[in-house]
């Protein structure tokens, strides 16, 4: 169909690399590669890849309205046109013809009353039937079904009248003036197409409404008023779909629910002059405005529901520009995937085009990539990272999960600290939460409010610290007293104890000796020098922290600055003015390892004045909470624990679960680190281990609970969720057991 003043594309039915251009006259392109080495003449470049030549030219049939290419095979090339008067011509493109086609050649179709022909359309399966839309006259019919193999009308005076009418003189013999059918009298035709499902079925967009003419019965018909009666055209993937257009406004009709649009698109600011479904993409249609050089795409998401259901289908609406020039008109390719040909309004340029397919992303829970562009399903693979390196997907924490999730991570009960082993071992924070966990939970011999106390964390138990004694001691094998002074109080105590310092019976009674030497042991187990030093440093005994420093010095791959750090510590002096200071002032810029530093800092420090070591991020935050539990006074302590509270909770660290505890200062650090790493299996089983009424029920850790519960059915854990669930009603009496599937009992009968 086109237009009487912009031309318009017919892709061959047949032929893929042809189509017809039709305007004033009649144009048969061939389209192909573009020749790479010069232009040959009469050649138009399309593309970059692509160029049309033109193959012949058909300027015998003046006053084009509209024009249907024949379906069939044989013959090749042959076109009806609608003509201003009302004829329907047959003509071809100077193709070779057989017998057939000479007969067809220039045979004319002519109504009763000259009236403009808006419409035509070939019957896809009985293919000598082609259906004509016309103007109104008065009571005359609008709708005239020919039949191209009919004869020359009988009636001799009317064939003559014809004639003598015609512009043109034309053999008697190729006109035809008898319809096989007349349809919709006393109206207008604007638009036609027949149904795919019913070789019987005609659907015109007529004045008012659209009709559905059942040539079998002419005498009833199915319609609808609506005022979206131009451009009809069925879908041919879904052929109970069909579009029209008013105006602006393109509605959308199920011809089984044919009463209203099941969907009308968003109105285009201009009326609509075209509208073409995709035939090689289901549910993808075209449309044009006029004046513009933007073709609007409407994807059709459809899920298959009852034909009673309400529910709209999704439409995911985007342009194309194909060219920066106004466009007269499109044609999608027959099946080339997604391409088109479009034709500019003005100086008749053509631009080959092909709509790029929207990519749709999808991740699977096991952290595979996939993506569909059109018909092509991709799987993204990652490349193997390098010897020893972690590859991206092996980084990723739902990678982690799943294996931790695998190796029953978070399960054990017993001895919590595990739990980091079980995480793979090599995270300082699980490390860190889980040995924290582990000192809250585990100190059967504290009873009633020291047993809330501790779930509180320490930020709560330095502020109802009371009865802080003070001490001088001296440094341990020496008569030389120390310089800085101690503080001591049960609440200090059990501080320590939540830090891992002492033992459950060292501190008793929050006396001013504190026996580390367990806390030291287990340090030195773990190779962990640096750190082992400075706790018995800071536990004036300087004579053990060089021991340990020469004794992580040979052993094997010991590090021979720290016989460099035992040498210096020898020969401490506490004289402010002495050339050993000088000479650490100097040693401490060559060091990189933080507990190293901080052994120095303390040793150089004035007393009460250590931020040196609370403020060095690197140590690890029990052991400067510690510190500041044994060297700063009752007004400097609180102070530093809540300015260490708040950076860790906005942080997201971990290592802060020690001072927060399991209450809801625990959730708000917790609620960052999840933000932070998305890590909803730990937060899951950290927050079950507090208080039911004051954590658990809090919706944020209902919400990683869930998360982590998905996750596991994602994974198809289905074991694994289960020991969860049975985990979570062991910890949280309160959560409600999973609904039971009743048993289901076969009877005999």
């Amino acid at each position: 169909i086109m237009s009487g003043s912009k031309p318009d594309i017919l892709w061959s039915p047949h032929h893929p690399d042809r189509y017809v251009i039709c305007d004033s006259e009649l144009g048969l392109y061939r389209i192909g590669p573009a020749c790479s080495a010069e232009t040959k003449a009469g050649t138009l470049p399309l593309s970059v890849d692509t160029a049309a030549t033109l193959l012949a030219i058909n300027s015998d049939t003046p006053y084009m309205k509209c024009v249907a290419w024949y379906p069939k095979h044989e013959p090749e090339c042959l076109l009806a046109v609608g003509q201003a008067n009302g004829r329907v011509v047959l003509t071809s493109l100077g193709q070779s013809h057989n017998s057939k086609c000479k007969e067809l050649m220039g045979k004319e179709f002519i109504p009763k009353h000259a009236r403009q022909c808006n419409t035509l359309a070939w019957n896809p399966h009985d293919s000598n039937w082609l259906a004509a839309g016309l103007d109104k006259h008065r009571a005359d019919f609008s709708v005239l079904i020919w039949d191209i193999s009919r004869q020359s009308s009988p009636d001799a005076s009317v064939a003559a009248e014809k004639i003598r009418l015609s512009a043109v003189d034309v053999d008697s013999g190729s006109v035809v003036t008898k319809p096989l059918y007349e349809l919709g009298q006393n109206d207008a035709c604007l638009s036609l197409c027949w149904l795919p499902r019913d070789q019987k079925l005609l659907l015109a967009g007529m004045h008012r409404n659209l009709a559905i003419f059942d040539l079998r019965n002419t005498s009833q018909k199915t319609f609808v008023n609506t005022k979206a009666i131009q451009g009809v055209t069925v879908d041919p993937h879904f052929h109970d779909r069909v579009a029209s257009f008013f105006e602006g406004q393109v509605a959308i009709w199920d011809l089984r629910k044919f009463e209203k649009p099941v969907l009308t698109l968003t109105e285009q600011p201009k009326p609509l002059t075209k509208v073409a479904w995709c035939p090689t993409r289901t549910g993808l249609l075209a449309t044009l405005t006029r004046d513009s050089n933007v073709i609007r795409l409407y994807d059709m998401q459809h899920t298959p529901t009852p034909i009673g259901d309400e529910t709209e289908p999704t439409v995911i609406e985007r342009s194309v520009r194909p060219c920066d020039s106004q466009l007269g008109s499109f044609a999608w390719h027959p099946s080339a995937q997604n391409r088109m040909v479009v034709v500019s309004a003005a100086n008749r340029v053509m631009t080959d085009f092909t709509v790029f397919e929207r990519i749709s992303l999808a991740w699977s829970s096991s952290a595979d990539l996939t993506w569909a562009c059109g018909r092509h399903l991709y799987d993204c693979t990652e490349d193997g990272a390098g010897e020893g390196a972690e590859s991206a997907i092996e980084k990723d924490i739902a990678t982690k999960m799943r294996q931790r999730a695998q190796s029953r991570y978070g399960h054990d009960t017993t001895q919590v600290w595990r739990n980091h082993l079980l995480a793979g071992g090599d995270d300082a924070q699980l490390k860190s939460l889980w040995y924290d966990l582990f000192y809250i939970l585990w100190r059967p011999e504290l009873q009633g409010n020291k047993q809330a106390l501790v779930y509180s964390g320490i930020k709560d138990i330095v502020k109802v610290s009371s009865g802080t004694a003070e001490s001088r001691r001296c440094w341990s094998g020496s008569e030389r007293p120390a310089s800085a002074l101690r503080y001591h109080s049960e609440e200090r105590s059990l501080a320590l104890r939540l830090c891992g310092w002492t033992s459950q019976a060292g501190g008793a009674g929050g006396g001013p000796e504190v026996d580390a030497e367990p806390f030291l042991l287990s340090l030195e187990q773990g190779r962990e020098w640096q750190r082992a030093a400075a706790v018995a440093l800071f536990n004036l005994d300087i004579r053990r922290a060089i021991q340990l420093l020469h004794k992580g010095a040979t052993t094997d791959k010991g590090d021979l600055n720290l016989s460099v750090v035992a040498m210096a510590l020898s020969g401490y002096t506490d004289e402010r003015n002495s050339l050993w200071r000088e000479m650490c002032s100097s040693l401490r810029s060559q060091l990189r390892n933080p507990y190293l530093l901080v052994m120095f800092a303390f040793l150089t420090s004035e007393p009460g004045s250590y931020d040196g070591v609370l403020y060095e991020s690197s140590v690890a935050v029990r052991d400067r909470v510690a510190f500041a539990c044994m060297f700063l006074n009752d007004t400097q302590l609180p102070r530093y624990i809540e300015k260490l509270t708040n950076e860790l909770k906005e942080a997201g660290n971990l290592e802060g679960i020690l001072l927060t505890g399991l209450t809801r200062d625990g959730v708000d650090l917790m609620e960052s680190y999840v933000d932070r790493t998305g890590d909803v299996q730990t937060a899951s089983f950290c927050m079950l281990r507090g208080s039911p009424g004051d954590v658990v029920k809090d919706s944020r850790v209902q919400g990683w609970i869930e998360n982590y519960r998905h996750l596991l059915d994602a994974w198809r854990f289905w074991h694994k969720r289960a020991e969860f669930d049975i985990h979570r009603g062991k910890l949280d009496p309160s959560s409600k057991p999973l609904a039971q599937v009743p048993q289901q009992h076969l009877s005999d009968s």
